[in-house]
C-alpha cells in the first residue's frame, strides 16, 4: 500500500511540476496582446518580458545544482514552489514593467530549479522499471501546461486586465504540488531491490557478466567535485559528453524554429479564418500531447536509444522535406512587432522576405500562431521563439509604411483580433497559393516533426540525463547540461532569422536535415541502452567500461 501511495504521489509530482514548465512559458504569448497596451511596451521592451524566462532560467541553472546536491532534491522541489509562489504574487499585482519583468526572472528561476529536481527526485523514487514512464510524464505535464495555457490565452483574451487572472492561476498547481511533495520521503525508497525485479521476471537480464559483476560490488556513494566532470575518473568525461551532445542536438534539429512557422504553414494550406493561429498552436499541441503519450508507454519497453534514433531519424526527414518543398512553393515570411508605446503610432510592420518578391510590394502580415513556437519540449525546449518576433535593432529590414497596410485599426481593436489570431486579407495573389499539393506535404511533415520530437529528443533526453550520473553529482551534472541548454535555445531563436538573411529558408531546413542525420550518429555511437536497470547498476556500467 504504501509502495503504491509513493508511486501515485510521484506521479503527482512529475506530472505538476511539468504542467506549470508549460503553463508558464505559454502564458506569456496571450498575456503579452494586452500587457502591451496596459503597459504602452514598445517591441523591445516585449523582447524583454518574453526573454525574462530565459534569464531566470539560466541563472538557476548556474546555482540550482548546487541547491539540489547539497539540500536534496525534496527540499529544492519545495524552495522552487515557494519562489514560483511569490513571482505568480508579483506578476498578478504587478503596476509597472519592471514588476512584470521581476515576476518573469521570478518564475523563470523556479521552473527551471524545479524542472531539474523533479526529473532527478522521481528517477530515484521509483523502480527501475517504471522510470521511463514516471520522468516521461514530466514532458507530457508540458504539453498539457502549454496547452492549457492556450485555453486560458483565449478565455481571458477578451477580459479587462485578463494577464493578472493568466499569471495569477499559475498558483494553484503550484500548490497542489507543494501539499503532495509534503507526504513523499526525503530520501529514496528502494521500493524493491532490482535482485528482486529480475526474479519476478520484471526486468530482462542484459549483461549477465555485468550483473554478476555489480552483484559482488557493494554500492558505495562517491563524493565528486564540479569539475570531476571533465576528467576521466569513472568515465565521468564521457557522460558530460553524451548530456552535452543529447541537450545540444535537441536544440541544433531545429525544434525552437520549426514550430515559430506552424501559423504560416497553416496559412499557406489554406486555413485563412481568423482562428487560423489558435488552430495552429492547439492543434499541434494536441499531436504533441499524443506523441508524448506513446513515448510514455515505450519508454521502459522500447528503450530510449530506440525512440531517440527513431525520433531523430523522423525529425531529419521531415525536416528535410519542409526544406526542399519550400525551395519549390517558397513560403512568405512576413514578422510583425506591434508596439503600443504610443496610441496614435502608424502600426509599422517589419516585413521579412524569404524570397525576392519584387512582383509583391507589400506582403500582408501573417502573426504567428499566439505561441506556437513555445511548444518546446523538455525542460529548457524555452519560449525565446517569440524573443526572434523582430529585433529591429539588430536587423536592418524594411519598413512598410502603414499606408499599405490595407486598413487602420484601433489598437485595442486590433489586440482583441490578435487574441484569436486574426489573418488580415485572404491571400489570393500570393506565389504559394497554387501549391496546394507541396503545402499539404509541408504540413504533414511538420506534424510528423513535431510528434517524432515528442517521442524522442522531447522526453527521453532528461529521462537518460537523470540516469547516466552518479548520485553525488547528478543535480550538479543535470543544471551543467541544462544551462547549456538554455544557452542553446537562446542562440537558436535569436540568430534564425539572420542566418534565413543569410542562406534562405530552404537551406536553413535543410541544415536541420543535416544535424538530426548527426544526431542519429551521435545516439548509435556515444548514447548507452539504459531501460530496466537501476541507478546503482548504470552507473557501476559507466565507471568500468570506457
Amino acid at each position: 500500500g504504501r509502495a503504491l501511495l509513493i508511486l501515485l504521489l510521484s506521479a503527482t509530482v512529475s506530472l505538476l511540476g511539468g504542467l506549470i514548465f508549460g503553463y508558464e512559458l505559454g502564458i506569456i504569448s496571450g498575456a503579452l496582446l494586452q500587457l502591451q497596451i496596459d503597459f504602452h511596451l514598445s517591441c523591445f521592451k516585449q523582447e524583454v518580458l518574453v526573454s525574462a524566462v530565459l534569464i531566470g532560467a539560466l541563472l538557476a541553472s548556474l546555482v540550482g545544482g548546487i541547491l539540489i546536491d547539497h539540500h536534496g532534491r525534496r527540499r529544492a522541489i519545495l524552495v522552487s514552489n515557494l519562489v514560483l509562489l511569490v513571482g505568480s504574487l508579483i506578476l498578478t499585482l504587478a503596476r509597472s514593467f519592471i514588476g512584470l519583468v521581476i515576476g518573469r526572472v521570478t518564475v523563470g528561476f523556479a521552473i527551471s530549479v524545479s524542472s531539474m529536481a523533479c526529473c532527478i527526485y522521481v528517477s530515484e523514487m521509483v523502480a527501475a522499471h517504471q522510470r521511463g514512464l514516471l520522468v516521461s510524464l514530466y514532458e507530457a505535464g508540458i504539453t498539457v501546461g502549454i496547452l492549457l495555457s492556450y485555453a486560458l490565452n483565449y478565455i481571458f483574451a477578451d477580459v479587462d486586465e485578463g494577464w493578472r487572472y493568466m499569471f495569477g492561476l499559475a498558483i494553484a498547481p503550484t500548490a497542489m504540488q507543494f501539499l503532495s511533495i509534503l507526504f513523499l520521503p526525503v530520501n529514496p525508497v528502494k521500493l524493491s531491490s532490482w535482485d528482486s525485479d529480475c526474479q519476478k521476471g520484471l526486468i530482462q537480464l542484459q549483461d549477465t557478466e555485468d550483473r554478476a559483476a555489480a552483484k559482488r560490488e557493494p554500492y558505495k556513494e562517491k563524493h565528486y567535485s564540479f569539475l570531476d566532470l571533465f576528467r576521466t575518473r569513472d568515465n565521468m568525461r564521457r557522460r558530460t559528453l553524451v548530456g552535452l551532445g543529447l541537450v545540444l542536438f535537441q536544440q541544433f534539429t531545429g525544434q525552437p524554429n520549426v514550430l515559430g512557422y506552424a501559423s504560416k504553414i497553416f496559412h499557406s494550406v489554406g486555413f485563412q479564418s481568423n482562428s487560423s493561429a489558435i488552430l495552429a498552436s492547439v492543434g499541434l499541441g494536441a499531436i504533441k500531447v499524443v506523441a508524448t503519450l506513446v513515448a510514455m508507454a515505450f519508454a521502459d519497453k522500447a528503450g530510449r536509444r530506440v525512440l531517440l534514433m527513431a525520433g531523430c531519424v523522423v525529425m531529419a526527414i521531415s525536416v528535410t522535406i519542409i526544406g526542399l518543398t519550400s525551395r519549390i512553393a517558397p513560403l512568405a515570411m512576413a514578422r510583425d512587432c506591434k508596439a503600443a508605446a504610443d496610441p496614435n503610432a502608424s502600426h509599422s510592420l517589419t516585413q521579412h522576405p524569404l524570397t525576392p518578391m519584387s512582383s509583391q510590394p507589400a506582403v500582408s502580415p501573417i502573426p504567428r500562431a499566439s505561441g506556437a513556437g513555445k511548444s518546446q519540449a523538455g525542460p529548457g525546449f524555452a519560449a525565446t521563439r517569440s524573443i526572434a518576433k523582430a529585433f529591429p535593432s539588430t536587423q536592418s529590414r524594411e519598413v512598410v509604411p502603414d499606408s499599405s497596410l490595407t486598413q487602420k485599426r484601433g489598437l485595442v481593436g486590433q489586440a482583441k483580433e490578435e487574441a484569436v489570431g486574426s489573418a488580415g486579407p485572404p491571400f489570393g495573389g500570393a506565389p504559394w497559393a497554387e501549391h496546394t499539393v507541396l503545402n499539404w506535404i509541408t504540413l504533414l511533415s511538420m506534424m510528423a516533426f513535431v510528434s517524432a520530437f515528442s517521442i524522442g529528443f522531447g522526453p527521453m533526453t532528461w529521462l537518460v540525463l537523470s540516469e547516466i550520473y552518479p548520485a553525488g553529482i547528478r543535480g550538479r551534472a543535470f543544471a551543467f547540461c541544462n544551462s547549456f541548454n538554455w544557452a542553446a535555445n537562446l542562440l537558436i531563436s535569436l540568430s534564425f532569422l539572420d542566418l534565413i538573411d543569410a542562406i534562405g529558408f530552404s537551406w536553413m531546413f535543410l541544415l536541420y536535415g543535416l544535424m538530426g542525420v548527426m544526431a542519429v550518429i551521435f545516439i548509435y555511437l556515444f548514447v548507452p541502452e539504459t531501460k530496466g536497470q537501476s541507478l546503482e547498476e548504470i552507473d557501476q556500467q559507466f565507471s568500468r567500461k570506457r
